[in-house]
Order: C-alpha cells, then sequence, then structure tokens
C-alpha cells in the first residue's frame, strides 16, 4: 500500500538524496500515522469504555499521543526540506532532529500521567469486565501497528532518516504494549486475577522508555554523533581510488540534517608531486565525493617525503614504539628537519577518546622513545583527537 501511495505522492521516489523527495516521504508517512493513530484511538477509547480497563484507556491515549507526534513528523520534515537562505546557508535540515525530540519529550510526559492513573487504580481497584469485541480490537491493533512499524522502518532505511526509524521504533513497541494489554484482559477473565491496573503501569513504563530512547537518537546528532563505519569506508573507498593519495588523516563529518553532510580532510600526498596536478587530483576527489555522496568536501593536501628512505624508516621505528605506549594511538604529517646540532622530528599522534592518559603524559613518553632513536632527536608533537 506504502509503495502504490509513494508511486503516486513522491515525485522522483527514487531520488533520495533529494531534500524534497525526503519531505515528500516524510509528509506520505506522517500523513498516514495521523489516520491509523486516530483510528486506533476510537476503536481503542470504545473497547476501555465497555471493558473499564484501564489498561486499555492507556493504551488507547498512547495511540492519541502517536497521532500528536505524526503530526510534529510531518511538520518537521516539511521544514527540514526548505531550501538554504542567507540566514540558514547550510537548510534546515536538523529541523527533523528537533520535532522528533519534541515528540520524544511528549511520548514521556504521556507515560508518566498514565503511570501516575495506574498507580491511583493499583491503590482503588475497579472490576474489569471481559468482552469479546475489546479482545478482537486490540488483536486488529497489534496487526496494524505491526504493518505501521513495516513501512516506517522500511522508508527509514531507504531515506537513511533516524527519526522515521525512531517512529517505526515506537509502532513495534506500541505492538507488545497491546499485546500486553491483551493479555491482561484474558488472565482478568479466565484466571479470575485482576492485573489491569499493574498492566497500566508496565505500559507506561514501556511508553517512558520508548520516549527516552527516541530522545537519546535524535539528540545525538544534534549533539555531534560520530559518522557510521560505512561512511567513513566510503569516503576513504573514493578518496584512495586517486592515484597519488597516501594517505588521510584529520577526517571531520559534520552533519547539518538528513542529506545535508560536510566534509573535511587531510590527504596526504608526494612532497615532490607537481603541485597543479595534485591540486588537480584533490579538485577531482571534492568532485566525486559531491557527486557520490551528495557532501561538499574540503580537503587539504599534506605533502610528505615519499622518496627519502632514512625518513621513512625513522617513520616506521616511530609508529612502533608509540604503538606500545598504547596500540590506538596513531600518527601522521612525519617529517624532519635537520639541523647543525639536532634533528626535530615533528608528527601529529591521533588519541581516540578511550585513552585515558594526559596529552602532557603522551608528549613526554613520545620525547622518551624518540630519544631511544638518537639522542639528536627532538620530538615535535600535535595531539589531534578521533572525531569518526
Amino acid at each position: 500500500m506504502v509503495k502504490l501511495l509513494a508511486k503516486i505522492f513522491v515525485r522522483d521516489s527514487g531520488n533520495i538524496s533529494s531534500p524534497e523527495v525526503r519531505a515528500a516521504y516524510g509528509t506520505l508517512c506522517g500523513t498516514m500515522g495521523i489516520f491509523f493513530n486516530i483510528l486506533l484511538f476510537g476503536i481503542k477509547f470504545f473497547a476501555g469504555l465497555i471493558s473499564g480497563a484501564i489498561s486499555v484507556m492507556a493504551d488507547a491515549f498512547n495511540n492519541l499521543t502517536d497521532a500528536g507526534s505524526s503530526v510534529i513528523t510531518l511538520i518537521g520534515f516539511r521544514m527540514s526540506g526548505q531550501k538554504p537562505d542567507k540566514h540558514h546557508p547550510f537548510g534546515h535540515g536538523r529541523i527533523e532532529y528537533i520535532s522528533g525530540l519534541i515528540v520524544s519529550f511528549i511520548i514521556i510526559l504521556v507515560g508518566f500521567e498514565l503511570g501516575k492513573t495506574s498507580v491511583e487504580k493499583i491503590i482503588s481497584p475497579v472490576e474489569v469486565e471481559f468482552s469479546v469485541t475489546a479482545v478482537i480490537i486490540l488483536v486488529c491493533s497489534v496487526i496494524i501497528k505491526a504493518y505501521m512499524a513495516f513501512y516506517n522502518f522500511s522508508i527509514g532505511k531507504k531515506i537513511s532518516s533516524s527519526a522515521m526509524r525512531a517512529t517505526a521504533q515506537d509502532s513495534l513497541s506500541d505492538c507488545i504494549a497491546t499485546g500486553s494489554v491483551l493479555l491482561c484482559l484474558v488472565v482478568s477473565r479466565f484466571a479470575n486475577v485482576n492485573i489491569d491496573a499493574y498492566c497500566g503501569l508496565a505500559v507506561s513504563a514501556f511508553i517512558m522508555f520508548s520516549g527516552i530512547r527516541s530522545a537519546k537518537e535524535t539528540m545525538d546528532p544534534l549533539l555531534g554523533a560520530p559518522p557510521s563505519k560505512e561512511f567513513i569506508d566510503e569516503i576513504a573507498e573514493i578518496v584512495y581510488a586517486h592515484d597519488g593519495v597516501e594517505g588521510i588523516h584529520d577526517l571531520i563529518v559534520h552533519d547539518y540534517g538528513p542529506g545535508r553532510t560536510m566534509i573535511s580532510l587531510h590527504a596526504e600526498v608526494p612532497a615532490d608531486a607537481n603541485l597543479l596536478e595534485t591540486h588537480d587530483m584533490i579538485d577531482n576527489i571534492e568532485k566525486d565525493l559531491r557527486e557520490k555522496l551528495k557532501c561538499d568536501a574540503v580537503i587539504h593536501m599534506d605533502p610528505i617525503a615519499t622518496d627519502d628512505t632514512h625518513t621513512l624508516e625513522v617513520r616506521e621505528k616511530i609508529v612502533a614504539l608509540v604503538g606500545c605506549i598504547d596500540s590506538r594511538l596513531t600518527i601522521h604529517d612525519f617529517r624532519m628537519v635537520k639541523g647543525p646540532t639536532h634533528t626535530n622530528v615533528l608528527f601529529d599522534v591521533v588519541v581516540p577518546f578511550e585513552v585515558k592518559k594526559s596529552e602532557e603524559e603522551i608528549r613526554e613518553n613520545i620525547e622518551t622513545i624518540v630519544k631511544t632513536i638518537d639522542k639528536n632527536y627532538y620530538s615535535v608533537v600535535n595531539i589531534d583527537k578521533y572525531y569518526v
């Protein structure tokens, strides 16, 4: 059904890198989410009235919240699809993350309110009436929510949308929550045990957990989460496909919203290569990254000695010795400047966040190991952070 609607309402549906196409998919899924969730709220509310089950009513209002969430998601996708302007030169893509964050807070708030109501019902229990109609409604609800989870996950994967994947996860959580409510009614009927309020409390806890998890997923890109390993590998494959690139480092990926990514990196090139030819190669790499990954790139050239045997030998020794300090440390931009009394050995050290040693301690360790190679070697070390 969703594929059919996408063909009808989404122009150029295969061009998923286009912000306009992403917005169209978001509008389609948001509209369907509003329709299905309002439908589920209505039938569950009716089922709650005839059964008197607080857990069913809690599940109904959860769907009403989901409808509101779909409205916010729809608006967020529409706004994020706007073109860049002079006030927002990198576009409005992060609005998609902000809308997801708002939805997450709403989910947490509703879960809290439903939990409070369930606690009141535990203190003052209300008899639950078994209803075949309510059971049928809840079974249909599980099927509908499973379908919503399927199409939201499929489209979220297709357009690489964390907000859409979070919506899919929320629908899957609703399946489990509604299933627990259904179990509650059956147990109340055949075991003659009233666990309605406890199921309502469990559903509210599940709703709050889903909200907190969704909030984390939308906050990570806003705060600056690292890119995926797959994306880094794609960048490296494109860059190394050009003859003349000896290495890359200082790779930083700036995320301004889905489909709006900027890359900056340093490319090591032979110091004796023709400057104009190397510059042309860098231009071609930036062009390839823009065309293949749909992101702008800025590349800095780092000339390195590739034909100086002595420099290469010293570099290999220092790489091995730095690895003895901590195997997670790596070096780049290695060069040697010889003087009449001593030789400066200059390089950058990349220190992952997991390494607990201080920068000063790392510098002292490196100075010691460089002296073991030659007492006239002076280390000049710059500490880099690991951004990917």
